[in-house]
């Protein structure tokens, strides 16, 4: 059977130092093309990262028809606008998250995939690495007792003003860029979908953006989750999960580390943490495994991990969040 061929729309930091490294791992397929609106540029990238072809226009590897599945990291504006072209070119489509900035344009973006007949998703790495799916194997094994409550840290401190991510109307900010993991995972792991959102923020006042958000999702069943994002803090993230019997900690939930061991710590209620049960989940690239699974959804004609629907249900949740900081109200999703 012929490998699929991936094509990487622009030269992109998140593309060029994470997600195609981690993609060229892999023998499943191969990543045939990067493109960019300077032709000299992604001429260095493809050297570079040892890729064939260099395209001096998106247009360019769109109108390649050896190219199967188009990678899009894209700024958060420019998503739907490329992942629009790209189906129209009878390509399969992961796209970085956040895909929407306004829920509505996921009903333009279904309907073409189906009359395009090609897949799309959402480019949420942290699904497929092992930990996550570890995590949700103990979460349903009732290990825990009855899980009831969901909690997040994730922080980094970025206040360079050329940033994309601190660029208002380019969809900047806290919640756009990382509140979207908790989020995701939040829904991943309770299997539900949050009825009513309360959200709280603080905004940088040259930027616009919010740097300091923190949110409330209630669930139907009655679980919450609960986070605290920010771009202009310390480095860190950690996920907890608390049952009725036993809390989950995840060390590393977000960025996964490829040179080393993740770990799931398993504490028994108590307090000293004395008697922490570990759980190793073996070195891995979750960027690597993403691109495998999507390249597994198109050549078998299966769900891809992130779909279109969730990617939609993202974007809402988001949109609610923001209405609660603007009201200072519970908003329903």
């Amino acid at each position: 059977m012929r490998k699929s061929n991936w094509g990487i729309i622009s030269t992109a930091k998140i593309g060029v130092e994470k997600v195609i490294p981690g993609m060229l791992k892999s023998e499943a397929f191969n990543v045939s093309a990067i493109s960019s609106r300077n032709h000299q540029q992604a001429q260095i990238w493809a050297d570079k990262l040892g890729i064939p072809t260099a395209y001096g226009s998106y247009e360019e590897l769109l109108s390649d028809e050896s190219i199967d599945i188009i990678y899009n990291p894209l700024p958060n504006h420019l998503h739907v606008e490329w992942t629009a072209r790209a189906i129209e070119a009878g390509k399969h489509v992961l796209c970085e998250k956040p895909l929407f900035l306004n829920p509505q344009e996921a009903d333009m973006l279904l309907e073409l995939s189906q009359k395009h007949q090609v897949k799309v998703g959402e480019a949420f790495m942290v699904k497929t690495h092992p930990q996550w799916i570890k995590a949700k194997e103990i979460i349903e094994s009732n290990l825990l007792g009855e899980v009831k409550a969901y909690n997040a840290t994730f922080s980094y401190f970025n206040n360079d003003p050329e940033n994309i991510r601190n660029v208002a109307e380019f969809g900047g900010g806290a919640l756009w860029d990382i509140g979207c993991y908790p989020v995701m995972t939040s829904r991943y792991l309770f299997g539900e979908t949050p009825k009513r959102v309360f959200c709280t923020a603080t905004f940088d006042e040259q930027f616009k953006i919010d740097t300091l958000s923190s949110a409330i999702l209630e669930f139907p069943s009655g679980k919450k989750a609960t986070f605290t994002v920010s771009t202009q803090l310390a480095p860190y993230q950690r996920v907890h999960v608390l049952g009725t019997e036993k809390e989950m900690e995840i060390l590393i939930p977000f960025n996964a580390p490829t040179d080393r061991k993740t770990c799931i710590k398993i504490n028994p209620g108590d307090i000293l943490q004395s008697n922490v049960e570990k759980i190793e989940i073996d070195t891995c690239d979750q960027y690597q495994l993403q691109a495998e699974a999507f390249t597994n959804a198109v050549t078998n004609n299966t769900e891809v991990p992130v779909s279109l629907t969730d990617s939609k249900i993202h974007s809402q949740i988001i949109r609610a969040l923001f209405q609660s900081i603007d009201t200072g109200n519970w908003v329903n999703v």
